[in-house]
């Protein structure tokens, strides 16, 4: 093991380090009018059920959609998505037909009223467990009641959000499966 010299870093910052996962599009559907938002703030919370949470601003225009339907799709994009999912990121649904403006194809989910993002590998329709709320947004936690996954790559190119508009693209596998208890894997 490696002893690092370390220094002083800005708090607001931390984040480069500990984003959990890859960068996600969520879509979602309320009377009618469906969006899609970028994400990179989620986590795992549970096995079973498959529990997700993630921070939604009330600024985001797909929060209210999610929590007035009480569901949406966790669409799981690949590294070759990238500038699709920036630009996203950088408009509202409010004035942008996403789907259209970004090329993705939308498709009927089976347990959701909102769409999977054909173009993505993979798609997790999730249904609304509980809402925290704060004063800017609220703690969303998603039960995913259906999976849909590609069957090729085994081990996709996702996109790992870093800060400061710098994307990692997700790499090299290490497995330490024999050493881990089977109930933890």
């Amino acid at each position: 093991m490696k002893n690092y010299h370390k220094e002083d870093y800005p708090v607001a910052d931390i984040r480069r380090f500990l984003e959990p996962g890859p960068v996600v599009l969520v879509s979602s559907t309320w009377k009618g009018e469906s969006d899609v938002m970028t994400m990179a703030w989620h986590m795992l919370m549970e096995f079973t059920p498959s529990l997700l949470g993630c921070f939604i601003s009330d600024a985001n225009h797909s929060y209210e959609m999610i929590k007035r339907s009480m569901e949406c799709v966790i669409n799981l994009p690949t590294a070759d998505m990238v500038d699709q999912v920036v630009a996203i990121g950088n408009c509202s649904g409010e004035d942008t037909d996403k789907f259209a403006a970004f090329g993705l194809t939308a498709q009927p989910a089976e347990q959701v009223g909102a769409p999977l993002i054909a173009e993505c590998y993979a798609n997790f329709e999730c249904k609304l467990a509980q809402v925290a709320g704060n004063p800017k947004g609220g703690f969303f936690i998603f039960e995913c009641v259906k999976a849909h996954v590609a069957t090729s790559p085994k081990l996709p190119e996702t996109l790992h959000y870093r800060g400061n508009g710098e994307f990692m693209v997700s790499g090299r596998t290490i497995s330490r499966k024999s050493l881990m208890k089977p109930e933890m894997r």
